[in-house]
């Protein structure tokens, strides 16, 4: 049976596999769930992005909570990360983000944050997936009537609350910076222009008129082109650029270098050793980062830990380990001593604070680290089992051959899409693409025909 859970929550298109009445079923199974270990009222603060299925998602959840007995605190148009606060701050026993972050506008998701603002572990999730599953199959749980039915309070001041938490993991001001900030058209929108307008930052707001249709569309972290071209025209300082929930963050130097995940730690790493907020010397990162990334650290006379792909096992990684600062390449950043999960405000505001500690341009701290050439191609597939075929296997080890020590090759399939990802990383940028384009012409023939 397959999990209902992907690495990210559940994930579909909405209204298809993705409907309202998967929606429901699980905010009745987590108000099932979190009231079994709770007395009194199950308190679920729920917050979304900007996509037009939201509202329709929203509505459904919150009925299932009711249902159940239990109170829907609606945050409304709030950052990922947000929720991951206020759940804490408010003492909820659960929250919901409803979003597919970095996907286009059609898909949705949600995601469950414990009471402790962390993503629930497997063991939890596959618990409320077989609430989900009995309530299909017809098993009868308590429904309460009356007072006992649930109700639902809508808090306009919440997402006030988290902008004077995020502007508080600063001490620095950036009057006389020039940002051109990307709200990728989601759930930023409002709250990092308003961080940043009050800091004293000169701001050239882009992707920030959310429709309902239009998030990610050509902006955000996954499409900095335009972002680019607006610091270069603008002559701005930095360019800064969230995904649709905001939990990211990817920026652009002055020379519209892209600074990436990777860069971020390294600058990071180094405020946070110059401040001594990394006593353990030590970041945590994902097989995907660049070998680059790696010689940056130890050059800083810091070192690594790795995990799998996803921020949620950079995060179990440092728990376990007490480590302050991890993340991915793709902008999921942690920092311990301030979140509980990746938070692209906070990321940003602490490379603006690198800046000015260091009195250094965007691009002279994108200098400390050198990226090797890396190419990465997706596949679209109907079936990612096909990582595991022995003809997929033995193209990846002739490409590992020719590139020796000097580079790697690592392909794995996607926790949130049906895709494939074909990564090689070395000096090298032709040979890269020609051994990339073999192994994903193959994986094409086993996992498309």
């Amino acid at each position: 049976m397959s999990r209902l859970f992907g690495t990210d929550g559940v994930r579909g298109v909405a209204n298809t596999n993705l409907p309202p009445e998967l929606a429901y079923r699980l905010g009745r199974a987590a108000t099932i769930y979190f009231g079994s270990h709770l007395d009194g009222k199950t308190q679920i603060l729920i917050g979304r992005d900007t996509r037009i299925s939201g509202e329709m998602l929203e509505s459904a959840l919150v009925a299932g909570i009711c249902s159940a007995g239990g109170n829907a605190i609606l945050a409304g148009i709030v950052p990922t990360p947000a929720v991951a606060y206020l759940t804490r701050k408010l003492h909820a026993a659960a929250g919901i983000v409803i979003s597919a972050s970095h996907n286009p506008f059609q898909d949705n998701g949600i995601k469950f944050f414990g009471g402790d603002g962390y993503k629930l572990p497997d063991k939890v999730e596959d618990e409320i997936a077989q609430i989900v599953r009995d309530i299909e199959g017809g098993k009868t749980f308590n429904r309460p009537t009356g007072l006992e039915v649930g109700h639902i309070e809508r808090r306009q001041n919440l997402l006030e609350d988290y902008i004077g938490f995020v502007m508080s993991t600063t001490s620095e001001r950036f009057d006389g910076l020039k940002i051109v900030l990307d709200c990728a058209n989601g759930a930023a929108f409002k709250a990092m222009p308003a961080v940043l307008e009050r800091l004293g930052a000169n701001l050239i707001l882009i992707g920030d008129e959310p429709n309902g249709v239009n998030i990610n569309d050509g902006c955000g972290s996954t499409h900095l082109d335009n972002l680019r071209l607006e610091v270069l025209k603008n002559r701005a300082d930095i360019g800064i650029a969230h995904d649709g929930d905001a939990d990211r963050c990817l920026c652009v130097d002055e020379r519209g270098e892209i600074i990436d995940g990777d860069h971020i730690m390294i600058i990071c790493a180094k405020l946070m050793r110059k401040v001594n907020a990394l006593p353990d010397k030590t970041v945590v990162t994902t097989v995907m980062s660049n070998i680059g990334f790696r010689q940056a650290l130890s050059e800083m006379g810091l070192t690594y830990e790795i995990t799998a792909v996803g921020d949620r096992y950079v995060l179990e990684n440092m728990r376990a380990n007490n480590h302050k600062l991890g993340g991915e390449q793709s902008g999921h950043i942690i920092f311990s001593d301030y979140s509980t999960t990746g938070d692209g405000l906070i990321t940003a505001l602490q490379v603006l604070t690198a800046m000015k500690k260091f009195d250094a341009s965007a691009s002279k701290l994108n200098a400390l680290m050198t990226t090797f050439p890396q190419v990465l191609i997706n596949v679209r597939v109907k079936d990612k089992a096909a990582v595991d075929n022995p003809a997929v296997k033995l193209s990846i080890a002739e490409g590992e051959t020719e590139l020796g020590t000097s580079g790697r090759i690592l392909v794995r399939a996607s926790g949130t899409e049906p895709l494939i990802r074909v990564m090689a990383e070395g000096p090298d940028k032709n040979q890269l693409n020609r051994i990339c384009n073999k192994i994903a012409a193959e994986v094409e023939k086993v996992a498309c025909d």
